[in-house]
């Protein structure tokens, strides 16, 4: 195949084409926005006690009944126990006074049986304090444990509290399916046909989701929306890098594809505070996918993938109607024949070559850690803005916006300063900041929401940085294959974030600690990977830049100096030998 860029360059580098393109693309990232960070509402636990059913009890028995204990000068009620019920009923018949006749702390105390109350300031009903479905809610809590499944109830809270991390973690092993086969599918049937067959899927995935009669479908089904997002969003990238010309390629991959997805995700707060029941909730952010059925007419197919297709009659038809778009000339022949012969088969790379030299295996490694650390760091302060202080939706929102300077400043940054530099010092900002929020007192509630949002600028510019910074690490022959490997290492970072918030049930401090020292560590390895600033993109295995540090061997130009020998006989292995095996 031939130079498609100099074949068209008669399109220009802008134009009414191009910005149409551009606009009408990364309209559908905000529907990743939308659907990526739901379970926020969702899967939130509102305040609770246990159920105390009506019973003879006077109102200071009523009152007691719940156990509380002093934190930080503020009464809190037991969230999973009571005192038993019918001690309590005979003391109240008795007409004896909680506190004073009765000493609370000798009484025995009893799981939920009843169930829970859960309180209804910011949610009508979610995943956690749902009922079951049915034609009516039954009318005792108990019948729960009936045979009656229609009326089953999830209550996730309490000794079932681990199933919100699991269903927000089913999210992310959806993201790493898709991930690994819409790549195939796109390469095999068409860019444009994946983006819309994806968006098709995410939305009745949605719906579907939306009448989840259980917490096991919820979970299966939420596995679908994140396989069916994660393939809208590669899927959209790569036909939008593949459509633009080499200047608008630039702003839609540093700036635009995140920034619409960051539109999506501020408005779903609002979205959400509008909606307050999860089911309808979910149904509304399924319809709004319809909006994007008419993009079908307006967004052409890959020229590009057309032409390695053999389908040169229909690139040429796009390219002609981009040039009419553009008002510019288009020559009779775009892609000679002569151009599109198939070039021969070069080596196969696999896996297993990224982990080949001792220079490359470092380097991986490396990265893997980076981008682990980053998506547990990121997705673990988006996910905890419900268990934040304050409203939960201007929480969500700050968390949202704060993600929009993030973008804008790495895309005016990436041009000018190093890689490294950039990346360690994001990273700093944001596991230090991670580490000093559980030095802030509870009455300073402002401050420690301050101190997370800056954290999540830091991990929000580590997030935009690493992408760039890894596809200048990896030589073009390994360039895919090491993109694909790091963003597994990603999606394995998303799905253990819940789990690390999850620890915040046993020490608030946990989740801080732990993201925060993990960050920090990155931090610190990336200091020993090569810095690509004003560097040529590696073609080779052989012209990739050496990692720093212990990960250091001697050049192939040393070797050559010494006729292509090993430095001394007693060092095991021959460096040279390796050098230029590669």
């Amino acid at each position: 195949m031939g130079d498609y860029d100099a074949d068209t360059a008669f399109l220009g580098q802008t134009g009414p084409y191009f910005w149409t393109t551009f606009f009408l693309l990364n309209t559908v990232f905000v529907s990743t926005g939308f659907n990526g960070l739901y379970m926020v509402f969702v899967g939130a636990a509102p305040k609770h006690h246990c159920l105390v059913p009506d019973a003879n009890l006077t109102e200071e028995w009523r009152r007691a009944v719940i156990p509380s204990t002093d934190v930080d000068g503020e009464e809190v009620q037991s969230q999973c126990s009571r005192y038993r019920l019918d001690v309590v009923r005979n003391l109240s018949a008795a007409g004896l006074i909680p506190g004073k006749d009765v000493d609370l702390s000798g009484l025995e105390q009893e799981g939920c049986v009843d169930g829970w109350t859960y309180s209804t300031e910011f949610y009508q009903s979610n995943i956690v304090t749902e009922v079951g479905v049915g034609p009516s809610r039954p009318p005792v809590r108990a019948t729960r444990h009936s045979s009656l499944c229609l009326f089953s109830q999830w209550d996730l809270v309490c000794s079932n509290q681990w199933k919100v991390p699991f269903a927000s973690s089913s999210l992310f092993v959806g993201y790493l399916i898709g991930s690994l086969i819409s790549g195939q599918l796109s390469d095999r049937f068409g860019r444009k046909k994946i983006v819309f067959i994806s968006l098709g899927a995410q939305c009745v995935a949605v719906l579907l989701q939306s009448f989840s009669h259980s917490w096991t479908m919820f979970c299966v089904l939420y596995l679908f929306v994140g396989a069916s997002q994660v393939s809208v969003y590669i899927s959209a990238f790569v036909l939008g890098t593949e459509l633009l010309s080499q200047t608008m390629r630039v702003l839609f991959t540093t700036l635009g594809a995140f920034l619409f997805y960051c539109i999506g995700y501020m408005t779903l707060p609002w979205i959400a505070f509008g909606v307050r029941a999860w089911r309808t909730l979910l149904a509304v952010l399924s319809a709004m996918s319809v909006v994007y059925v008419p993009l079908w007419w307006f967004l052409p197919e890959s020229p590009r993938w057309l032409v390695s297709q053999g389908r040169v009659a229909e690139a040429e038809a796009v390219v002609q109607e981009a040039a009419r778009k553009n008002n510019v000339e288009a020559p009779p022949v775009i892609f000679k024949e002569c151009e599109l012969r198939a070039a021969p088969s070069g080596k196969k790379y696999t896996v297993v070559d990224v982990l080949r030299s001792r220079n490359m295996s470092c380097v991986t490694l490396m990265c893997l850690l980076l981008w682990m650390a980053i998506n547990i760091g990121y997705f673990g302060l988006s996910l905890n803005t419900s268990n934040l202080s304050g409203d939960p939706f201007m929480n969500c929102f700050l968390s949202a916006t704060t993600e929009v300077p993030a973008y804008v400043v790495s895309t005016w940054l990436l041009k000018k300063c190093p890689r490294r530099a950039l990346l360690s010092l994001f990273l700093l900002i944001g596991g230090g900041v991670l580490l000093l929020i559980q030095l802030i007192p509870d009455t300073l509630q402002y401050v420690a929401l301050a101190l997370e949002m800056t954290g999540k600028f830091g991990f929000t510019m580590g997030f935009t940085i690493i992408y760039i910074y890894t596809a200048e690490l990896y030589p073009t022959v390994l360039r895919n294959v090491g993109m694909g490997l790091c963003s597994s290492a990603g999606r394995v970072g998303s799905i253990t974030a819940p789990y690390v918030i999850y620890l915040g049930t046993y020490n608030k401090v946990l989740p801080y600690v732990l993201m925060g020292s993990l960050t920090i560590a990155a931090s610190v390895v990336n200091v020993f990977l090569p810095e690509t600033l004003n560097k040529d993109l590696p073609e080779t295995v052989e012209q990739m830049q050496e990692c720093q540090g212990f990960c250091s061997r001697p050049t192939k130009k040393k070797c050559v100096e010494n006729g292509g020998r090993s430095p001394s006989p007693l060092q095991r292995g021959s460096e040279c030998d390796a050098q230029t095996s590669l």
